[in-house]
């Protein structure tokens, strides 16, 4: 086989692009567990106990309106496990403050978003929506 220059070069930069993309889908979840890991300390996380509102579908991954609350928490974090920093929010309650939160979060595309709250008592608690997003927010 015969190489010429042009078809050595074009082969050459095309390994090159291909070992530059990064592997977003594949290291996803690995990033969200990750982000939860560090957020709980590696404790033990249950289902249930809050309260996560989102919609189903997001016209636009700019603007995703969301709402939490977990009575008893004393924070709570919101995760999206596809977007490139996956820790979206932490939000942290004083004594006197009702463990509620809303506000607007970025979604790369049709992804989770999870949210924990570790509660009074240092037990985590965590549930999760799937948000399906037709234009893409983050660079997407």
């Amino acid at each position: 086989m015969n190489l010429t220059r042009r078809q050595a070069l074009a082969f050459g930069g095309a390994a090159v692009t291909v070992t530059l993309i990064p592997f977003k889908g594949a290291f996803a979840s690995e990033v969200g567990d990750a982000a939860i890991a560090a957020f709980t300390g590696g404790a033990t996380v249950s289902e249930g106990g809050i309260d996560l509102t989102t919609p189903e579908i997001a016209e636009n991954g700019n603007t995703v309106p969301i709402a939490v609350s977990a009575p008893g928490a004393v924070s709570i974090m919101i995760i999206a496990d596809k977007n490139p920093n996956a820790g979206v929010a932490t939000f942290h309650f004083g004594a006197m403050a009702e463990p509620m939160a809303a506000t607007r979060i970025r979604l790369a595309g049709t992804q989770n978003v999870v949210a924990i709250a570790k509660m009074a008592d240092g037990s985590f608690k965590q549930t999760a929506h799937a948000v399906k997003v037709t234009i893409g927010g983050c660079g997407g």
